[in-house]
């Protein structure tokens, strides 16, 4: 199915540039969407959609207008932007758990709003979300992050549900630590080996994409295998 347009949000960082570059590869129109005021590299054939606030309704909007009229519609939305932190309840700050809400479900809920006018006029509509490992069973510190991601979880269950009757899909991805450049800086010591590749990550998302993955919707599939 190479020819579709596929909107990746979070598309400049460390994932998202792994994964838009694998639909680019097997045939497909790219549009990325970030935060950051610049893309670090170009997709051939693609667009890039910097500065977008995710979080902002009228900012998302106009960020699909302007990818349906470019490209002609979205057949693909996958859902990578997002955030994370590390502190507890009692030592940190109850800000941090609105900032994770509005980085890691809100960001996800606006966009993947916008976006389904645009999906149910395809004829296979997928959208993929990354959820989280961690939000499974939360460690210490990592609440309000687990939190806002499970729910991611339970958008996609609830979504899947309510686009039963239609040929749109909703799936998350649940990784474990992904290898990272970032990631490795804030874990020197860790075992790097252990960790999932963004690649894999993208072939897992692209198997969600795909026809084969067409009967598959709800499902939170963990990716933790640290092999290359």
């Amino acid at each position: 199915m190479s020819g579709r347009n596929i909107v990746i949000t979070g598309g400049f960082g460390a994932l998202g540039r792994v994964v838009a570059a694998a639909f680019a590869a097997a045939g497909d129109k790219v549009a990325r969407i970030d935060f950051a005021p610049s893309a670090p590299d170009t997709i051939p054939g693609g667009m890039d959609l910097p500065g977008v606030d995710l979080t902002d309704d009228a900012a998302v909007d106009k960020a699909v207008a302007a990818v349906t009229a470019q490209l002609g519609g979205i057949d693909v939305l996958v859902n990578i932007a997002g955030g994370f932190t590390w502190e507890t309840l009692e030592g940190g700050s109850l800000s941090a758990w609105e900032r994770m809400f509005s980085m890691n479900l809100r960001s996800n809920a606006t966009i993947t709003r916008a976006a389904l006018p645009a999906l149910r006029q395809s004829k296979a509509g997928r959208i993929v979300n990354i959820g989280a490992g961690a939000a499974l069973q939360a460690a210490a510190g990592m609440g309000a992050y687990a939190a806002s991601k499970a729910g991611v979880h339970r958008l996609t269950e609830a979504l899947a549900a309510e686009l039963a009757d239609t040929a749109i899909t909703v799936n998350a991805l649940l990784p474990s630590i992904i290898d990272t450049p970032t990631n490795r800086a804030d874990m020197p010591d860790s075992d790097f080996s252990q960790w999932v590749q963004p690649g894999a990550i993208a072939d897992a998302i692209l198997f969600l994409a795909s026809p084969g993955a067409r009967s598959i919707s709800g499902a939170l599939i963990p990716v933790t295998r640290g092999a290359g």
